[in-house]
């Protein structure tokens, strides 16, 4: 499961719905919950860097994911709540929130969530997440828990 603040969640579904016709993508911030879950507490919105028709694909900024994970290294050295990149998000416009073949190729890292915003006309319709499971190498869908309050320690 994962627990994303109501915000949050906005965010991700703005981001879709501005980028549209193209995907739009960014990183989910978070930690390791008490129950196995993970917690998102931020997300970071990116440029689609991906090389040609970024109506199918999608690449987070190296850049950003560098200065992202820096940050976070330097709060977590500070002592604060160990956060760190749980995950990224990423729109489909014209498809439903299903991971695709390019996602699957993409997937390097099982730890990741895969939250993947479906759009179309113009409108966030459905948000789903997923991860990678290594023994079969394909996706399993796990649930999105909205929560409304922005919680972070």
């Amino acid at each position: 499961m994962i627990r994303i603040p109501a915000p949050c969640l906005s965010a991700i579904r703005a981001a879709a719905e501005a980028a549209y016709p193209e995907e739009c993508c960014g990183l989910l911030i978070g930690r390791d919950g008490d129950a196995g879950d993970i917690v998102v507490t931020a997300v970071e919105p990116s440029p689609n860097r991906a090389a040609g028709d970024r109506r199918d694909s999608f690449e987070v900024d190296p850049q950003l994911r560098f200065d992202v994970m820096r940050r976070l290294d330097k709060m977590n050295a500070k002592g604060g709540q160990a956060e760190r990149i749980v995950g990224h998000y990423h729109s489909h416009p014209g498809h439903p929130p299903l991971p695709s073949a390019r996602d699957l190729e993409m997937a390097y890292e099982p730890e990741m969530v895969w939250v993947i915003v479906a759009v179309g006309d113009d409108r966030a319709t459905d948000v789903r997440a997923h991860r990678l499971d290594e023994e079969s190498n394909q996706f399993r869908a796990i649930e999105i828990v909205t929560e409304n309050p922005l919680k972070r320690s």
